[in-house]
């Protein structure tokens, strides 16, 4: 269980509750400090709705209750305050726009990383680490994701494909079984075409991962594990998905370093060998060009 994270679910969460919901997350966003101190009967009194619609909003959440919300957010509370999202101006000078897409992308990771669920990440490793095939999928930005968690598994000796054509993605996931996995990667968690094909594996048995901001949608409702990422107020100027794409990175390389981690002895010898691989077909380009 995380114990941080609360402002930033809240944040994340907020354009989607009903309005009760949605008057008590505001009201926990503006009074931290104190609605950590509140019964759920009494920071309903607060926010001028109930005890009850406290409980439906931890709900919403994804949280174990109300205890589980004041626990990360008295974690947000004991960390220092950062900047916050900072958006590009006209005429920007360079060295304001590196400063800015270096706070924005530490941001995202950081805020991120608060997110995490290391249960359900714990679970997603060991999914990975025994699957026969990986089948990662992602349609336009998330695309560029997939092909990286196939590059990057292949190199341990796993068995993996990236698919940004989902009717070659439907093809392979036909012929799947239970021993396979299948991580649909969809920054808005909407993308049909993912969902689809993860609905088509659940049918198959295949284990099912998404990657998606936080939330309930299209694409986490086929999913066994859900794994989530930050854009809480990611600027409006931005340019191929650049801070959630970031995060997804992000979310991909734990998975993979922790995979590795669990088969050390055995990541060392295929990545020396990949090393080796490339080396050979460098060291034998120059003879040829000689």
């Amino acid at each position: 269980m995380s114990t941080s994270g609360g402002i930033v679910i809240l944040s994340e969460m907020l354009s989607f509750l009903p309005p009760s919901e949605k008057k008590i997350a505001t009201y926990i966003i503006q009074n931290p400090q104190e609605a950590i101190s509140l019964t759920a009967k009494e920071l309903g009194t607060r926010s001028s709705t109930s005890g009850a619609a406290v409980i439906r909003l931890c709900k919403s959440l994804n949280l174990n209750g109300f205890q589980d919300l004041k626990l990360r957010i008295a974690g947000d509370l004991q960390k220092k305050n950062t900047p916050e999202f900072s958006d590009i101006e006209p005429n920007e000078p360079l060295r304001s726009v590196i400063e800015k897409m270096t706070n924005n992308t530490i941001q995202t990771i950081r805020k991120t990383a608060d997110l995490i669920n290391v249960d359900e990440v714990e679970k997603a490793v060991q999914v990975l680490r025994n699957a026969r095939r990986i089948h990662f999928i992602g349609i336009g930005a998330s695309g560029i994701i997939a092909q990286d968690a196939e590059q990057k598994f292949i190199r341990i000796n796993k068995t993996a494909y990236a698919y940004t054509d989902t009717h070659m993605a439907a093809t392979q996931i036909a012929n799947a079984n239970e021993e396979d996995v299948v991580v649909g990667i969809s920054f808005s968690g909407e993308t049909i075409e993912v969902a689809k094909l993860l609905q088509l594996a659940r049918s198959k048995n295949v284990r099912t991962i998404s990657l998606t901001k936080y939330g309930n949608h299209k694409v986490t409702e086929y999913a066994d594990i859900k794994l989530f990422i930050s854009v809480t107020t990611e600027p409006t100027f931005r340019s191929g998905a650049t801070f959630s794409r970031m995060a997804q990175l992000q979310v991909i390389d734990i998975l993979f370093m922790s995979v590795a981690s669990l088969q050390y002895d055995e990541t060392l010898m295929h990545l020396n060998a990949t090393r080796e691989a490339i080396e050979f077909l460098k060291s034998n380009g120059k003879k040829n060009n000689n």
